[in-house]
């Protein structure tokens, strides 16, 4: 499968609101649903929240998805720029990531990542969780900075 030349734009991100089972009525602009994961007991400290070292390993993961995409190629994550834990998360939270692209360097990408929880489904509730800022490089097989291409 071929990369498109350019990224797509997103779709909007405000969904129906005659279905509750949706996302939530307000989603950050220009994002895109780049992961979803639920976390499981494993992935919880003995008072049943999740590790915030578990949720800083799917922001990583997730905020890839699009420096990815852009390099065309290997990239390593540079720098944490800003990592803000809003409300904890527990075992059974659907968690949605949205990203978008705040800064193309010359070998790099920023990106702007935040993380809502789906929780109790009988009466859904959506709650942004976590938001964070990150840096990735392309790399080459060497694992030097190269130029994202053009």
């Amino acid at each position: 499968m071929t990369e498109p030349a350019s990224l797509p734009t997103s779709v909007p991100l405000t969904p129906p609101k005659a279905d509750p089972l949706m996302a939530p009525a307000a989603l950050p602009s220009g994002a895109q649903l780049v992961m979803r994961v639920m976390p499981m007991p494993a992935d919880a400290n003995a008072n049943g929240d999740v590790f915030g070292g578990w949720i800083m390993a799917q922001v990583d993961l997730a905020g890839a998805v699009l420096p990815a995409r852009i390099a065309k190629g290997r990239i390593a994550t540079v720098a944490v720029n800003q990592f803000i834990f809003k409300q904890p998360v527990s075992i059974g939270d659907l968690l949605s990531f949205y990203a978008h692209v705040t800064r193309v360097g010359r070998t790099s990408v920023t990106v702007h990542v935040e993380v809502y929880a789906e929780r109790n489904p009988a009466d859904l509730q959506v709650v942004k969780v976590t938001e964070a800022n990150l840096t990735y490089v392309a790399i080459d097989a060497q694992g030097q900075p190269r130029p994202l291409p053009v």
